[in-house]
């Protein structure tokens, strides 16, 4: 058998989250080792138990949306599994992609495009499967259904793992009661329930900043420089020095960080409530602090942070430079 991590996060059987059992000893062994432990930062509560299967071939489909031609596409390879990524990467004719319009769904001549890259027999098989995922994407409003591994086994195709995302807008409907919201991290729960956007990654940089296009951009000039964001953290605009705060609390919390970069540009967002809640949270923080803060109230805030001892840099690039510099002084 199997016992799967039930844990909304890829890279579970890399990671550890995916174990095979002879029998049912064996199964209580391991269920007792994973259960309470974490996959990539998640805690594990919820073991899937199911009967293991042998696997004659691996293939990878899945549906999104393409928003560049406003379409969704499906997306199918011969070579699915764990490393479907470096398939992409490496050997990029392995991958066929067939953009669906909406008004015309997934015809027959498109899906046979679409699997032409499997041998002819699996043709029809795998063309039926595609054809009931393209439902379930449109019938849950879905931003991605995926299947991977999709296995060939000797009773017939089955989805040995899936994953779905579905739009935040989506309409409610009776399709989705009984449907609740997987916790993806719990640090991103809580920066929702404040109000605030966080994404947990895997660098060393902590980054803080109001609006998701300054922090994306913040992250990018960390990269440019050479650092590794350890997080996304859109603060929101008109941000208080509570919830500034808080979002700092949460870049400390995830442990990762070595240096915190705080970008801000005052709009809506006064810069003298956001310095006031950085020095309130960073006072007894065990960390090198970066901050850039432009805008609305500039001076006021400048003074707060002045006056405890904090200097802000100039532009982003500035501080970007800076907070890379750092995070390696605190990496020898």
């Amino acid at each position: 058998m199997v016992l799967k991590a039930q844990v909304a996060v890829g890279g579970r059987g890399k990671a550890g989250g995916i174990r095979t059992a002879r029998d049912s000893d064996e199964a209580g062994q391991i269920a007792g080792e994973m259960l309470g432990s974490e996959v990539n930062g998640l805690p594990i509560r919820e073991l899937l138990v199911v009967a293991a299967v042998t696997v004659e071939s691996e293939h990878y489909l899945a549906v999104t949306l393409d928003r560049r031609t406003r379409t969704p596409v499906m997306i199918y390879s011969p070579q699915g599994g764990v490393d479907i990524e470096e398939v992409a990467r490496t050997e990029p004719q392995a991958i066929r992609q067939v953009h669906i319009p909406p008004l015309e769904g997934p015809l027959p001549f498109r899906l046979r495009h679409l699997v032409s890259l499997a041998p002819p027999e699996l043709h029809r098989s795998l063309a039926e499967v595609a054809a009931k995922l393209y439902q379930v994407f449109t019938r849950y409003e879905a931003n991605l259904a995926e299947i991977n591994p999709l296995a060939e086994a000797v009773q017939g195709f089955i989805a040995l793992d899936a994953k779905l995302i579905i739009d935040d807008d989506h309409r409610p409907g009776d399709q989705f009661a009984g449907l609740a919201d997987a916790v993806v991290d719990p640090l991103e729960a809580d920066a929702r329930a404040a109000g605030m956007s966080y994404v947990r990654l895997s660098g060393n940089i902590g980054i803080l900043g109001n609006g998701a296009g300054l922090v994306m951009a913040t992250l990018d000039l960390v990269a440019q420089a050479g650092g590794q964001p350890a997080d996304f953290l859109d603060i929101g605009g008109g941000a208080r020095a509570e919830r500034v705060r808080k979002g700092v609390e949460l870049v400390v919390r995830d442990g990762q960080a070595k240096v915190l970069f705080v970008n801000v540009f005052g709009g809506i967002t006064r810069c003298e409530e956001v310095a006031q809640g950085v020095v309130e949270a960073t006072a007894d923080l065990p960390l090198p602090v970066v901050i850039r803060l432009v805008g609305t109230n500039e001076d006021q805030g400048r003074k707060v942070l002045s006056q405890a001892g904090l200097a802000p840099v100039r532009t982003m690039e500035d501080g970007a430079a800076q907070a890379v510099a750092l995070a390696k002084e605190a990496a020898l």
